[in-house]
């Protein structure tokens, strides 16, 4: 299984919610909407066959593509595990059922860094379920030098293997990282100048992607990439040529966490799908 941005799981059973339907099947049907790759899917047959509730399962590549796809009313999902600054998002617009935390008893054992954070600073609306940061995988045999810093990205030297996130959020921010800004600065011509410097970056990428990284950084079709440290980690297990690093000027540590759609037509079982995924995976 491949574990989409996992650096480490917060601990065992971190976002367990309560497994209510022990010894009694509910036949119903829930929807979740997730990364691809996050998640082990046998997990759903082993839960469909474990409850009785048969899960119908969909991925998105980023944050605002699940954004785009619940606020135009065209889904309905029960489940979803969007990044911290969109939970903050959906939850500020209404979009994001509260939970009913007596039904998630294991949410003691999260560790504290990761509750009351600013994205849900009551621990209203989400459980953690992983956290990771944002570097560079690359080709150990064919990048020469030091990878330490996002200016690699921008190096001519590899022009054509360079693959760039296909994800404005990530890619805005390194460039602002590039620059020595913040990512999350909100001011426009800082904005602007991270804007230009990806226009400039432009004609050095082979392809602007997410997953697909797997297959070309694998393959040898590219030589570097940014991309998650659990990705970069499944990845270096796959092929000991490549290698990861974390740039010195600084990068994103985020947090994805399980929430339930406002509107969910099935919230208790989208609880129990929570503890019974976390509870398969270890």
């Amino acid at each position: 299984m491949k574990k989409k941005k996992v650096l480490s799981v917060l601990l065992a059973g971190a976002a367990l919610l309560s497994l209510v339907s022990c010894g009694r099947p509910v036949k119903s049907t829930i929807h979740v909407y997730n990364w691809g790759q996050y998640i082990d899917e046998s997990v759903n047959d082993r839960f469909f066959k474990q409850t009785g509730i048969k899960v119908v399962y969909n991925t998105y590549e980023t944050n605002e593509e699940l954004y785009a796809k619940l606020k135009s009313g065209g889904a309905d999902y029960d489940v979803i595990i969007p990044s911290d600054y969109m939970i903050g998002r959906m939850a500020g617009e209404g979009m994001l059922e509260k939970l009913d935390f007596s039904r998630i008893p294991n949410y003691q054992d999260i560790d504290g860094r990761y509750k009351g954070l600013a994205y849900d600073p009551h621990d209203e609306y989400s459980v953690p379920y992983m956290w990771g940061v944002v570097g560079i995988v690359y080709n150990k045999k064919k990048v020469s030098g030091p990878v330490d810093s996002w200016n690699i990205l921008w190096d001519e030297k590899y022009k054509g293997q360079i693959l760039m996130f296909n994800n404005s959020r990530d890619a805005m921010g390194i460039a602002l990282k590039k620059l020595g800004d913040s990512y999350n600065t909100t001011d426009i011509g800082r904005l602007n100048a991270a804007a230009a410097e990806l226009e400039r970056q432009k004609p050095l990428v082979q392809a602007y992607v997410m997953d697909q990284i797997y297959d070309k950084m694998e393959g040898g079709e590219a030589v570097l990439a940014p991309y998650y440290a659990g990705d970069a980690i499944v990845m270096m297990q796959e092929s000991p040529d490549l290698g990861f690093a974390i740039p010195k000027e600084g990068t994103n540590l985020f947090v994805d966490a399980m929430a339930v759609p406002k509107g969910s037509r099935h919230v208790a079982e989208a609880q129990i799908f929570g503890g019974a995924s976390m509870a398969f995976m270890h």
